[in-house]
């Protein structure tokens, strides 16, 4: 059982979710959960329901992602798959220095860069156009939102498992 304020990492990270089909050849039309669709075209393997399936040809259209998944040949077989999350293994993923899985910061505690005074925990994380919004939430169950900017957020430490913030009047 991790620590308090230090969630356990999954094997697993939730990474979209099969939306529709494409054409009559199987594609599937998925909506990613992450910063960029691209990010999505470059994992060799997905999971759907904890089971492997080799992504044969991915692309990114508009906002979505359109793949060919082995063994989905055909609309019928594509549209059994709608509503199915798909999930990659955290190892087939990289990310640059300083970026965090959404899935591995929610549950740190969030402290006063100050003082270090408890403030809540994160509950949530809101992509919004300009940046991410963190959702706080207290010891009284209050919920604090904290722009996910430079200003406010000063650093994230899985190792501590804590988030460090600013807060100005009325946060």
């Amino acid at each position: 059982m991790p620590e308090k304020g230090k969630p356990m990492q999954k094997e697993y990270l939730e990474a979209g979710q099969i939306v529709g089909t494409h054409g009559v050849r199987g594609e599937v039309r998925i909506e990613p959960w992450c910063d960029n669709p691209s990010f999505l075209t470059h994992i060799p393997t997905w999971y759907l329901e904890n089971r492997p399936v080799a992504v044969q040809t991915a692309r990114v259209h508009k906002h979505l992602v359109l793949a060919k998944l082995e063994g989905i040949d055909d609309i019928n077989a594509a549209q059994a798959l709608r509503g199915r999350v798909v999930s990659i293994r955290r190892t087939d993923a990289r990310l640059p220095e300083g970026r965090f899985f959404i899935q591995d910061i929610l549950g740190l505690s969030v402290v006063d860069d100050a003082t270090g005074e408890a403030i809540g925990i994160l509950e949530d994380v809101w992509s919004m156009p300009g940046q991410d919004v963190y959702a706080v939430t207290d010891r009284q169950g209050g919920q604090r939102l904290i722009p996910n900017v430079p200003a406010f957020v000063k650093g994230i430490d899985l190792k501590e498992g804590r988030i460090r913030v600013t807060l100005i009047e009325g946060m």
